[in-house]
């Protein structure tokens, strides 16, 4: 076997593996997941969904995300990452083709949440090989470029969705799914052709590692293994990832049916409010990663909460038009952050070579937020009749978050 070289193309292959990521997580996170709050509308109507039914199909889709993320380490250790990402996005594919022929809540529930398997089976890898392609001094904002994949699938669903609805009517949705359906189909076959589990499968350094000091992957496997499960610090980033996967799901969720049956507005409108929340998260993965890779990952994470806490008060409050851009901006500003900081932070507290079981396992603990917050704010909503108190709910939840994130030592 060669040893790997720097790169002679003029840039790196590794930034051609963020292009196909940003495309992947549009599809299993963005599409998979994300255009349910501009879907929920409709659906609801059409299928006379409750607030709390409506919780209860988010939550479906954030149990398989969970399941899956369980197996994703062996899975890719087994099969390989890439192959991993594309069987998963032919799932996601297939199941959403199947939601718009649904004719019950239980079926819309059942394909959801298969939807959220192929999520999480795609998602956790997809992150992974940004440890494995980039140093760890760009590894930040090379995640960051990656989640913008979400705010991409925001603006199309913003625009997309309303559109398709007003030519079709009140059986809108069902297009939207198969359409969406079709999207992810095509990201399959590109992640297909491009994506690769290590820089060495193309013959090249991770980019931004020194040549001197590298060592290769199949030398570093004869090195003592840690039990990561014995790092406290991975328990606490758990906690933080929680607490954000609790918190950020509900406005995601729940933004669009809030403006829409609370607060007037129409669904172009709220479509138009959940595009702007798509391009301000453009910015929001390359800018705190980034930012995180200069001031270090406890500060950005303490930044970011504190923004997304403004966020959810502000909507919470029931003010005045103004506050609920503000409050997208904020939203929007810091969307997709705190995944692109804790992809870097793992890898730094457990090593490359653990970065994809950390990742996993923490995203497990994530997705137990994702799980509760969408059901608990629904029933909330059902009993109060509002959801001001789950957006209440959610800013004292991301507090709690930045006072633990006070806690975070700094990696050996």
């Amino acid at each position: 076997m060669s040893e790997p070289r720097p790169s002679r193309l003029p840039f790196h292959y590794a930034w051609i593996i963020v292009a196909a990521g940003t495309l992947v997580i549009l599809a299993c996170l963005g599409i998979g997941r994300f255009a349910l709050g501009m879907l929920l509308p409709s659906m609801a109507s059409s299928l006379k969904l409750s607030y709390a039914q409506i919780g209860f199909i988010s939550t479906g889709n954030f149990i398989g995300y969970l399941l899956a993320v369980l197996l994703c380490a062996p899975l890719a250790r087994k099969i390989g990452s890439r192959r991993l990402i594309i069987m998963a996005l032919a799932v996601i594919a297939l199941s959403m083709a199947l939601i718009s022929r649904a004719q019950t809540f239980g079926a819309v529930m059942a394909f959801y949440f298969v939807t959220g398997m192929g999520s999480g089976a795609a998602n956790v890898p997809m992150m992974g090989l940004i440890t494995a392609w980039f140093d760890r001094a760009i590894r930040g904002r090379a995640a960051g470029f990656v989640v913008i994949g979400s705010g991409f699938a925001i603006i199309l669903s913003g625009k997309l969705i309303p559109y398709v609805n007003a030519l079709q009517g009140a059986e809108g949705w069902r297009t939207n799914w198969l359409i969406l359906a079709g999207i992810v189909a095509v990201i399959a076959s590109l992640a297909f052709v491009i994506l690769r589990n290590h820089p060495e499968d193309k013959g090249l350094l991770p980019l931004g590692t020194d040549e001197t000091t590298f060592v290769p992957r199949h030398h570093a496997s004869a090195a003592p293994k840690e039990n990561i499960y014995k790092n406290r610090t991975l328990y606490l980033l758990g906690a933080i990832y929680f607490l954000f996967g609790y918190t950020y799901v509900i406005y995601a969720t729940f933004i669009v049916t809030t403006l829409v049956k609370e607060r007037g507005f129409s669904e172009a409108v709220a479509g138009n409010f959940w595009s702007w929340v798509g391009f301000l998260s453009l910015f929001s993965g390359p800018v705190f990663g980034t930012l995180s890779d200069r001031l270090g990952r406890k500060a950005g994470l303490m930044i970011v909460f504190s923004l997304q806490m403004l966020a959810y008060l502000l909507v919470a409050a029931n003010l005045p038009p103004l506050f609920l851009y503000l409050s997208i901006g904020f939203y929007g500003m810091v969307a997709w952050s705190i995944p692109s900081i804790m992809v870097a932070a793992v890898s730094e507290y457990v090593g490359i070579d653990k970065a994809l079981a950390a990742f996993g396992f923490i995203t497990f603990i994530f997705g137990l937020g994702q799980i509760t917050g969408p059901s608990v704010a629904g029933m909330l909503a059902e009993r109060t009749g509002s959801f001001s108190s789950s957006f209440f709910m959610a800013a004292a939840f991301a507090g709690t978050a930045i006072v633990l994130t006070g806690f975070l030592k700094k990696p050996r």
